[in-house]
């Protein structure tokens, strides 16, 4: 790209009337390291403009002058990924460095996968299976339906004894993603590498399921039999309500965030109640409650964004591990970041990657590794 085109695309996104074709090709630009000067040297002159601001004024108290300019410079680069990064910080002014070496195949993000294992032990993978009755359990069918989800449904010509218990589990791979509808008619959205067990019908004085990994639920209410998640060493009881609970084995803690309604979070002798907008934050065996909690950020998984709010690089890495199912290897010691920002989660992983590249992160992507070398 010549600078004069150059010039004309980052004005009009500047100005906010730049169409999605004209964005990906200023992101082209960022290979080009003249391209990037003049990027850094047009924001340099908007932060210039905006420094006499109260938001930027306070904004100042809180990161060193020698990381407003790189701040700034990052929001608005990583903006042009997908539907865009909304900020980034770092701890270090970064380096113009190269770009990061990859292979030229794109890995391409995760999608509406999942496996489920009925009474039997027998597994039908979901995304390769048809729409409709996929099975029987009891005098319930198994029910697949469009876009990612399944039902279960009770089945009135059945002859089979309704008094059998059966379990079933959903589990989604890294890189999958489900949602189910439960006998009660309960909502549960499944993020990558997560496993729900749940009865196919509902019955005695509480519906208990077993979560391990990352879920949204919507409960419907029965003040009659509460609803039951059994996560690890925590219990999170509710009557109906919605709330998102992470709990991966590779995560330090296991979070219970409310956004509707009201639930009890229990952890041995300790319970906490929850009002909307809080956090069961527990870290081996201290739970503590968080206020004023970015239920956005939380569910923006469910929503299709990865939303990091000063995100530190392996907690960045975990996520991107997940979803694009690829491991990720560090050569060196793991360098001291934040990260923060929004992005589609079905951008590229390259796109996604490009946050690294601001932050002066090295990184090669070989077969399904991430390698950080920097």
């Amino acid at each position: 790209m010549d600078q004069k085109t150059f010039s004309i695309l980052l004005d009009k996104y500047l100005k906010g009337n730049i169409s999605p074709d004209e964005v990906n090709s200023l992101l082209d630009s960022l290979e080009d390291e003249a391209m990037r000067q003049q990027w850094e040297q047009a924001i340099a002159g908007m932060l210039a403009t905006q420094s006499n601001t109260p938001e930027l004024s306070e904004r100042s108290q809180t990161f060193p002058n020698h990381r407003i300019k790189a701040y700034a410079v990052a929001a608005t680069l990583l903006a042009l990924l997908a539907t865009g990064i909304l900020y980034f910080t770092h701890n270090n002014k970064p380096a113009h460095a190269p770009i990061a070496t990859a292979t030229t195949h794109s890995v391409s993000p995760g999608g509406n996968k999942a496996i489920l294992t009925l009474a039997d032990g027998s597994q039908i993978p979901l995304d390769s299976a048809d729409n409709g009755a996929i099975a029987h359990q009891g005098n319930v069918q198994v029910i697949k339906l469009n876009n990612g989800q399944l039902s279960y449904k009770a089945d009135h010509t059945s002859n089979t004894p309704g008094n059998e218990l059966h379990y079933n589990s959903l589990m989604t791979p890294r890189g999958g993603q489900f949602m189910i509808i439960l006998p009660d008619g309960s909502k549960v959205w499944l993020n990558a590498a997560t496993s729900l067990r749940y009865p196919t019908a509902f019955s005695g004085n509480s519906r208990e399921v077993q979560l391990t990994g990352e879920a949204y639920f919507e409960i419907a209410p029965n003040a009659r039999m509460p609803f039951i998640v059994k996560v690890s060493n925590m219990e999170v009881k509710v009557l109906g309500t919605h709330f998102n609970i992470m709990s991966y084995p590779d995560e330090n803690n296991i979070q219970t965030t409310l956004l509707e309604g009201a639930v009890q979070v229990q952890h041995n002798a300790t319970a906490l109640r929850l009002h909307p907008g809080q956090q069961a934050y527990l870290q081996g065996n201290n739970m503590t409650v968080k206020k004023n909690v970015d239920v956005d950020e939380i569910v923006a998984w469910k929503n299709g964004y990865f939303h990091f709010n000063h995100e530190s690089l392996p907690g960045v890495m975990r996520q991107i591990s997940r979803w694009y199912d690829v491991e990720v290897i560090y050569e060196t010691d793991i360098p001291e970041r934040e990260f923060g920002g929004k992005i589609e989660r079905n951008s590229s992983l390259n796109d996604v990657l490009k946050i690294l590249e601001l932050s002066n992160v090295h990184y090669k992507i070989k077969d399904r590794k991430i390698i950080i070398t920097l």
